[in-house]
């Protein structure tokens, strides 16, 4: 299954930027990262079986576990893809969040959303980790 996140905003180089690269090549699943302009722009087509995760300050705070089993489920059902996205300033409106499949939040303070993506770039890490029983993982 493909891990793919749709980010509105340039990364650019910073270290924001480095700390994505860094998770995201220790991932042992297909990556993908698409960035788009803070509005407009058009989002990847969707094909195939797709699940869509928004980042959401509404959405669940999960653990890096439930996490790991979500995405592990998803991809036993056959999912190819699970698409994070991170929004901009405003975020997601009612009728976007509708259409996603699940909604995390890291916790109830404001990110910006380059940390947000570095943020969700070790959760993906840290929940492919887990799932193939990496002993870096501590619960506590």
């Amino acid at each position: 299954m493909q891990l793919h996140i749709v980010a509105r905003g340039k990364i650019g180089r910073s270290p924001e930027a480095e700390l994505v690269d860094r998770y995201l090549k220790r991932i042992q699943w297909p990556t993908k990262v698409t960035e788009l302009p803070d509005t407009g722009g058009k989002i990847p087509d969707i094909a195939g079986t797709t699940r869509i995760v928004m980042l959401d300050e509404l959405g669940e705070n999960l653990p890096s576990k439930a996490i790991a089993e979500r995405l592990g489920a998803w991809r036993d059902d056959g999912v190819r893809e699970a698409r994070f996205l991170i929004g901009a300033a405003d975020g997601f409106d009612d009728v976007q969040r509708a259409q996603a499949d699940l909604l995390i939040s890291f916790g109830r303070a404001t990110w910006p959303h380059m940390m947000a993506r570095a943020m969700l770039a070790e959760q993906l890490w840290r929940a492919t980790s887990i799932l193939a029983n990496h002993p870096y993982h501590r619960e506590g």
